[in-house]
């Protein structure tokens, strides 16, 4: 058997952290957790940070533990996290401040002047990218409205992988799958839409050269190299926006005709596209236009996920109940069905804090029962969840003329075996659930064709498909599904 080779995944969550290694024998991946760690909102002062620092460092020491196991048997690592948040440097290097979080609430007024400045259709035939109030775009909108010394004296602007992979290597620059989701690229150029920005008052000195997946960075090198102990590990710009290497990740054959859910704090529904579609259309129904890792696009909704579990979570355990996720799922199970109908995008969900009165206030809105209990708390939510669901394939099917038969749910929510059933009853698709690594093994295969290990986005798809255990769904129950999605479209009619 010939040795193995092996490759690094960082993967930065919006709950947790995590050092992978992906174990390659030629035929088959496998992939070893070394290193986890907790990660979530730091709230200062009234606003919303990432502990960034404290990540790096997390992950330093998860990167040496891999060396220590694994030797010179290492080829390269890659970061990937999630969307939309940055760090300035100073000419020197220096981090200036601590980086926000994108839930802080300092953007909330900023969509309304962007329109004012830049019509919306014309913001959107530009960028492909919705009006987001959590986007990079009104974040740096808000810190020049409130001349924030961070932006006055920042000399370039890194998103957090990239700001991960300028303290292993040295170099600055943004991957560009990343830099798509910040709403400040252009779809025609695939460059920064600079223009655009002068419009809206934002400086572009700070913005760097854009590196595609795949672009190799150099050696860890530094204070990293030594706390790490490696000699020749060289770094990889990968799909650095996690739903890009999620999407990379789908174990899709070549050719398919499939829509892909990235299920986890935020659900990701889309297709691969060859080019954007900017059109106003596109725009109402909600759909954004993100850059892929082979320079294609990602067509797709981004929809509130398991967030609204977590924080009624994160609100039990403040009151001393430690329910971990398979609790709140059996609860769900056993709890009566359509107890009420959530639309999980309203914005009463989208901010921390207090989610099962939020869940009760928005019933109480819309004159429907209120949840009597967390068992139906948890189960409005799963529901809402497939529902909203079965509403964006459907325009998906519509934008793209693809039959879309089969759905793909990758990431961390297809653990979620009753959600994964939900989703089939609620669409009607084949569901295939898997691979919980999704993401990591994006990242792994991008790295694995950057070094020539594999030659393709397929080649590594299949690699994915005959590694990891998939498991499928078959939908049922479908009336009592459609009684509740009319029910669904009737709320949102009337509001």
């Amino acid at each position: 058997m010939n040795a193995k080779k092996i490759y690094l995944a960082v993967d930065l969550g919006a709950e947790s952290g995590r050092v992978l290694a992906g174990e390659f024998d030629g035929a088959f991946l496998s992939l070893k957790v070394i290193h986890s760690f907790p990660n979530g909102p730091i709230n200062l002062n009234g606003s919303i940070h990432w502990n960034t620092v404290g990540l790096y460092d997390q992950i330093v020491i998860g990167l040496a533990k891999a060396q220590a196991k694994y030797g010179n048997s290492l080829i390269s690592l890659g970061v990937d996290s999630w969307g939309l948040d940055y760090g300035h440097l100073d000419a020197q290097g220096n981090l200036l401040g601590l980086p926000y979080h994108y839930r802080d609430a300092r953007t909330g007024p900023m969509i309304e002047k962007a329109h004012s400045l830049v019509p919306k259709d014309e913001a959107y035939a530009r960028t492909g990218i919705q009006p987001l109030f959590i986007n990079t775009l009104f974040q740096l909108m808000s810190e020049q409205e409130k001349d924030q010394a961070c932006l006055s004296q920042s000399d370039r602007l890194l998103f957090t992988p990239d700001l991960i992979n300028f303290w292993l290597t040295g170099q600055k620059g943004n991957e560009i799958t990343m830099a798509s989701t910040s709403q400040m690229l252009n779809q025609q150029s695939r460059d920064w839409d600079k223009e655009f920005l002068d419009k809206l008052g934002i400086p572009s000195h700070m913005l760097g050269e854009l590196w595609e997946p795949g672009h190799c960075l150099g050696e860890v090198t530094g204070g990293a190299r030594e706390k790490i102990g490696c000699q020749n590990l060289s770094v990889f710009t990968v799909g650095s926006h996690d739903t890009a290497s999620a999407v990379a990740g789908v174990p899709a054959l070549a050719g398919a005709d499939f829509a892909y859910l990235s299920s986890g704090t935020w659900s990701l529904m889309g297709v691969e596209l060859s080019e954007a579609l900017c059109d106003p259309e596109s725009a109402q129904l909600g759909f954004t236009n993100e850059f892929g890792i082979r320079q294609d696009i990602r067509y797709l909704k981004n929809i509130s996920g398991l967030w609204i579990v977590q924080e009624c979570r994160r609100h039990w355990q403040a009151s001393g109940e430690n329910f971990d996720y398979g609790q709140l799922t059996s609860m769900a199970r056993e709890a009566t069905p359509f107890r009420a109908v959530l639309d999980v995008d309203d914005p009463i969900f989208s901010t921390i804090g207090k989610m099962p009165e939020k869940i009760s206030a928005y019933c109480q809105k819309t004159k429907q029962n209120m949840p009597q209990s967390k068992n139906e708390t948890v189960r409005t939510a799963l529901e809402g969840l497939a529902l909203k669901y079965r509403e964006v394939l459907g325009n998906l099917r519509q934008k793209t003329g693809k039959s879309l038969t089969t759905l793909h749910i990758v990431g961390g929510g297809t653990q979620n075996e009753l959600l994964n059933q939900m989703t089939a009853d609620s669409t009607g698709c084949e569901v295939i659930a898997g691979p919980i690594e999704a993401t990591s093994a994006g990242n792994l295969i991008t790295q694995m064709m950057a070094g020539g290990d594999i030659n393709s986005l397929e080649q590594g798809r299949e690699l994915i498909s005959q590694s990891f255990d998939l498991k499928k769904y078959q939908p049922e129950h479908s009336d009592s599904w459609d009684h509740a999605y009319g029910k669904m479209k009737e709320i949102k009619k009337s509001r």
